[in-house]
């Protein structure tokens, strides 16, 4: 099933990567929520949509404070998803498939449910079982203040007071206590767990908060000047990247080509290329691809920053467009307004005033923006349900909402929800086929209207969304120009993005408000939108061979 190699290089340097939510993407016994067992079940839809691997969200044992990004045990399934034997017989499943499964990691904070942080608040401060957490004395008269200003991600301080008086760090929510990597018993339990999974056959992991492992000791103040944006004292410190040194050296030990990908967000492509150096990870997230709204310049400014850094470390691109943290591109580009994330929002813009979307508009870019990122060089990134149009549902009651962003920020932020309702198979009306026939409502309820978005109604369907990216990505594999490589820009008018890739294939985008002509070519391989004879209409894209 793998993209043809003929130079040997490893599968991960252009692999197309499918991101399962996997509370959202099916349902396998019927309860409202995803699990392995749905997963396994839909193994045919993924191998025929053409991707590579699977990234699957945390599936570790929790109390699912925040969607099982608060891990109480690494070793083992949460219940609510399966069993240790359900994840062997996946994996073993995946591969018959032709699929590698990446798993996350979350190894900047464990649950306050985890048996060391319960072992942390039980031991007398200062004491070993504390030193695998920060925890601080407090400032002020009788420690009544936090240690420091920090903010956590999701709203209010970053710091939680115990019944002693010390204070635990927790960047996340109170029950997400961060883990203190300058602690050896921290990097020697990570190795561990890495090699648990590793043995039973994972092909990498997705690492989350990848930037966010080392604190600057002296926990300073935060102070927003443009020195610490430079230096700052918890994101993106040089010492995380000696953590992946040891990681990547455990990744190669095992036969395979296992990978890593990193969730980190840092202040430059320069800066982000520094964990893709040859002794660390494999791959990072294109966050600034990702946050490019539909403009032609700063689009192309993005593609040439990425491509531009990344080499200078010989390390491959990777493209994404959506994942369960934001909104979905439909959704995005269907809007004036642009979309920025709420933690780098200016003090006062915490409520986003945004204009009603154009979803028929949101989707021809969406189409058209998946045609440009899968003819990119590197590899790329489908989170579940773009292959179906999906838009972010932005009507979910206020009642059915459950991410803790929603009540840490007094209810003014509805949080990531609407990114996350489960998937639509097949059907006229909720659930849409995501659980067995007589299975209970799932988790957040789907909007009706999506009953012309269930991959039964788009299957077979030469205009649908889902044949647009099978077509994409079998194309992606049959044809030598794509995948790794270089890229060259072609002249193109005005508001238009066209590039070559070698042999013979060129990708034209038309982010004008008008039809533009198309290069000279042979033959049109693949559109986003009908095309108007010779002519490109506005928000779409064209796959042509010359």
């Amino acid at each position: 099933m793998q993209h043809n190699r003929s130079d040997g290089r490893p599968w991960w340097r252009d692999a197309v990567i499918y991101q399962v939510y996997i509370r959202s993407f099916a349902d396998g016994d019927g309860d409202g929520m995803g699990d392995i067992e749905g997963i396994r079940s839909k193994l045919p839809y993924l191998r025929d949509l053409g991707v590579d691997a699977l990234w699957i969200n945390p599936w570790y044992r929790s109390p699912q404070a925040d969607a099982g990004y608060d891990v109480a045990d690494f070793r083992d399934i949460d219940p609510r998803f399966g069993t240790l034997s359900d994840a062997e017989k996946l994996i073993a499943d995946a591969h018959e498939h032709g699929l590698r499964i990446i798993p996350d990691i979350v190894p900047n904070h464990t649950s306050d449910q985890h048996r060391w942080f319960r072992e942390a608040l039980a031991a007398e401060p200062g004491s070993p079982e504390r030193r695998r957490y920060i925890f601080r004395p407090g400032r002020g008269a009788g420690n009544e203040e936090p240690p420091n200003n920090w903010r956590s991600v999701f709203g209010g301080p970053a710091w939680t007071r115990v019944a002693d008086g010390e204070w635990y760090l927790h960047l996340f929510a109170p029950e997400q206590p961060d883990l203190n990597w300058s602690n050896p018993e921290v990097h020697d339990e990570f190795a561990d767990v890495l090699r648990f999974w590793f043995d039973r056959g994972v092909d990498g992991f997705r690492i989350d908060v990848a930037h966010g492992l080392a604190k600057d000791p002296a926990l300073p103040d935060l102070t927003d000047s443009p020195e610490e944006r430079l230096a700052h004292p918890h994101w993106d410190r040089d010492e995380v990247h000696e953590i992946y040194r040891r990681w990547r050296s455990i990744a190669d030990e095992y036969p395979g080509e296992r990978k890593f990908v990193a969730e980190a967000w840092a202040p430059s492509p320069e800066r982000l290329a520094r964990y893709l150096r040859p002794d660390g990870l494999h791959t990072a997230f294109n966050f600034d691809f990702l946050k490019c709204p539909w403009d032609p310049e700063r689009m192309r400014e993005v593609v040439d920053a990425t491509t531009t850094s990344l080499s200078a470390v010989g390390a491959p691109p990777t493209w994404v467009l959506s994942n369960h943290d934001v909104p979905r591109h439909v959704t995005r580009y269907g809007r004036e307004t642009e979309w920025v994330p709420h933690d780098q929002r200016k003090l006062g813009e915490d409520e986003l005033v945004l204009d009603e979307p154009d979803l028929a508009l949101g989707t021809r870019r969406a189409r058209a923006a998946a045609l440009l990122m899968l003819a990119l060089p590197g590899g790329a990134y489908v989170y579940q349900g773009e292959e179906l149009g999906l838009p972010e549902v932005e009507d979910l009651p206020e009642d059915a909402l459950q991410d803790p962003m929603w009540e840490r920020s007094g209810r003014t932020e509805r949080g990531r929800d609407g990114c996350r309702v489960p998937l639509p198979w097949s059907g006229s009306h909720p659930p849409f086929g995501f659980g067995p026939q007589g299975s209970t409502a799932s988790w957040l309820p789907q909007p009706p209207e999506w009953r012309n978005r269930t991959a039964e109604a788009q299957e077979g369907d030469a205009n649908s969304t889902l044949e647009l990216y099978r077509a994409a990505l079998r194309l992606r594999r049959e044809l030598d120009a794509l995948g790794e490589g270089r890229m060259s820009w072609m002249d193109a008018p005005v508001g238009v993005l066209a590039f070559h890739r070698d042999p013979g294939f060129a990708c034209v985008v038309n982010m004008s408000a008008a039809p533009q002509p198309l290069p000279a070519h042979a033959r049109v391989l693949l559109a986003s939108d009908a095309l108007d004879g010779d002519r490109l209409p506005p928000d779409a894209a064209v796959w042509l061979a010359d």
